[in-house]
């Protein structure tokens, strides 16, 4: 692959053809990524529907991000197809900084910073004016986006031994009690899960891969109060994001199920995934 981007670069972008291209470690499902040079990063998709995610990025990110309090991948290129890959692909600035999977924020000081961090981030995001913005795939209620996985997940992982099938049953029937949004679309990133975190010095830095932004409900945003925070650090997040106690239940719900069919779905495939998903459910079973 490290050839096959270098052809591409010297096709299409020959002013950076002398650059050496690097592969970059990411437990991410949608996209292969490359640092070019000190600068610059390409991610090509690994189908047919996560190119339609970049070209999303390369028309909302740049709309987004003056608006954003931390650093967001900023498109300078976009590729075509060629050189034996068949999809559009993107060249972005490089952001320095390690996701916080691979080097998690312990120091309780730094993670009581990264979630006031982040939340204001979520909530900065939501004031942008969303006319005209894509839905997001995580947009609508969480049943739409389980799609009826959410029992079959809770079956399989109960028999194996992973869950308390009754337990996460009643809560889940509790998720599916809860209102739905019935307030007017609001941008929203979708993914904000610890490999989309990136971290400097123990501090929250940047906020990358916007694949799946687009307007929705707010709630699958609270989901990294779940799936990167604690229980002393999650009410310092939720003050910072603005949000009321439906839409704070709401993305619980989403922690919970998204939890559960994630880890059903990636257990032995991408064991990283896997574990942010065990993390999202049993902290949101627990609070």
């Amino acid at each position: 692959m490290v050839d096959l981007v270098r052809r591409l670069i010297a096709a299409q972008f020959p002013q950076w053809a002398a650059l050496p291209v690097t592969p970059v470690r990411s437990a991410g499902t949608d996209n292969d990524m490359y640092r070019l040079g000190e600068h610059l990063a390409v991610r090509l998709p690994k189908s047919a529907g996560n190119a339609g995610s970049l070209a999303r990025e390369q028309r909302w990110l740049p709309h987004l991000a003056p608006h954003l309090p931390l650093p967001v991948p900023v498109p300078v290129a976009h590729g075509v197809p060629g050189e034996g890959f068949g999809l559009p692909w993107s060249v972005y600035d490089w952001l320095d900084g390690a996701n916080a999977y691979d080097e998690p924020i312990t120091d309780p000081a730094d993670l009581a910073d990264a979630a006031v961090v982040l939340g204001r981030f979520g909530a900065a995001l939501r004031r942008v004016d969303a006319s005209g913005g894509p839905t997001s795939f995580r947009g609508g209620p969480v049943t739409a986006w389980a799609d009826g996985a959410m029992e079959g997940a809770i079956r399989d992982l109960g028999a194996d031994g992973v869950l308390d099938a009754d337990r996460v049953s009643r809560a889940w029937e509790a998720v599916l009690r809860l209102p739905r949004w019935d307030g007017p679309p609001r941008w929203v990133h979708g993914d904000l899960l610890p490999g989309n975190l990136l971290v400097r010095g123990g501090r929250l830095s940047a906020v990358i891969d916007f694949g799946a932004v687009g307007t929705g409900d707010p709630a699958c945003d609270m989901m990294a109060a779940w799936t990167l925070l604690t229980a002393e650090t999650r009410p310092l997040f939720r003050e910072a994001a603005e949000v009321d106690v439906a839409t704070w239940a709401r993305g619980r719900g989403w922690a919970l199920c998204w939890g559960v069919v994630t880890e059903r779905e990636y257990a032995g495939v991408n064991p990283a995934l896997a574990a942010v998903a065990r993390r999202s459910w049993t902290e949101a079973l627990t609070g």
